[in-house]
């Protein structure tokens, strides 16, 4: 009899206790989002109930057209990352704060081909002197990050979760290279030292690109 007592006891302890942990979940999540960084895809590991690791990558191709100085250029921002940070839950709840860097490369491709006479570094050219202008505006390979946001992947029941943040990367000034090709000056010692002030022309305008925001949504799924 006191061997059935006991038996019986022992099953609810362990039954109550693998209840316990399934309504708690492991602490290993991947996700998917998207935002401004791109399309993603993540991992997280709990360290505690405030703290939480994560890493991912986002992709994101899409066209933008600017205009710097005085040429109108087509553009296409180029980005593949892939990112490490801490989510710190302060209530132990959803709302976070965000730390980390991302890693890997953000650009803005750019072609312009003047049509009529244009200033390129304080000197009017004619549109046969310049060809075409094409260059990149690049961002520093590592770029610091700090965010708010929600995440209630390891404090719900149930695998599944949604988390949404904001925030903004920080990265140097933009790296500036341009380059003409296809006029009678393009190769013109004279004219490149105009390009290359361009360029600072450039730089200076597209300051701003150097302060990335960051908005993201999505699933999480906790096993």
């Amino acid at each position: 009899m006191k061997m059935r007592i006991f038996a019986a006891t022992a099953g609810a302890a362990l039954l109550a206790a693998a209840g316990a942990h399934a309504q708690d979940g492991g602490n290993f999540a991947v996700g998917a989002n998207v935002g401004t960084p791109g399309l993603g895809v993540e991992a997280q590991f709990r360290l505690n109930d405030s703290l939480v690791v994560r890493g991912g990558g986002d992709w994101l191709d899409f066209d933008h057209d600017e205009t710097y100085g005085d040429v109108a250029y087509t553009g296409k921002v180029k980005s593949k990352t892939a990112g490490v940070f801490l989510d710190w839950h302060p209530m132990q709840g959803g709302f976070f704060v965000s730390g980390g860097s991302y890693f890997g490369k953000r650009k803005l491709n750019l072609a312009g081909t003047p049509t009529r006479d244009t200033e390129i570094g304080g000197v009017t050219f004619t549109p046969a002197q310049i060809g075409t202008i094409t260059g990149d505006v690049e961002l520093s390979d590592a770029q610091p990050f700090v965010g708010l946001g929600w995440d209630n992947t390891f404090t719900r029941d149930g695998a599944w979760g949604f988390r949404a943040m904001a925030g903004v990367s920080f990265s140097d000034s933009p790296k500036v290279d341009l380059t003409a090709s296809g006029g009678t000056l393009s190769n013109d010692p004279t004219f490149q030292q105009r390009l290359r002030e361009e360029e600072a022309e450039v730089r200076d305008d597209a300051k701003d690109f150097k302060y990335f925001p960051v908005a993201q949504v999505g699933v999480t799924y906790r096993f």
